[in-house]
């Protein structure tokens, strides 16, 4: 039975987890097996290191540090944000997900709410799992590759 190596395509079922809390933030149960190609950066560095060498019908569980995962949040990712900034059909509610886009390139880049005063907006860039340790159950179900 062959290992998984770097340039595979695999089907894996995941759930992960908040390492110090033991809260599910996702998980693959219930939908089809995640496929992916290993050194393609599709996933976080840790996950994929954690699928080489697997065979197919292997578990494993690994604890995945939050700079091999999304990285440790950063200050310079949270703003504020004149509300007169905000497209006129939006009422801001903290939690909630919005896009900006980046004026060196264009690009969309997701944000979050975190507090909204009375001129201003607190919005946060950073990923919603930056800064937090992860924990994954993997199984292996194929190497299709």
């Amino acid at each position: 039975m062959s290992k998984v190596k770097d340039g595979d395509t695999v089907k894996v079922h995941y759930t992960g987890t908040l390492t110090e809390e033991g809260t599910e933030f996702d998980s693959s149960e219930g939908r089809e097996p995640l496929e992916f190609t290993l050194g393609e950066g599709q996933l976080i560095p840790g996950f994929e290191q954690a699928v080489i060498g697997m065979e197919e019908g292997d578990e494993t569980t690994v604890d995945i540090e939050s700079g091999d995962a999304y990285g440790q949040r950063r200050e310079d990712l949270e703003l504020e944000v004149s509300k007169s900034d905000l497209p006129e059909n939006i009422d801001p509610q903290v939690g909630m997900q919005l896009q900006m886009q980046q004026q060196e390139n264009g690009q969309a880049i997701p944000v979050q709410i975190t507090a909204v005063e009375d001129e201003f907006v607190k919005l946060d860039a950073n990923h919603p799992l930056a800064g937090k340790d992860l924990t994954f159950d993997i199984e292996l179900i194929e190497i299709v590759e």
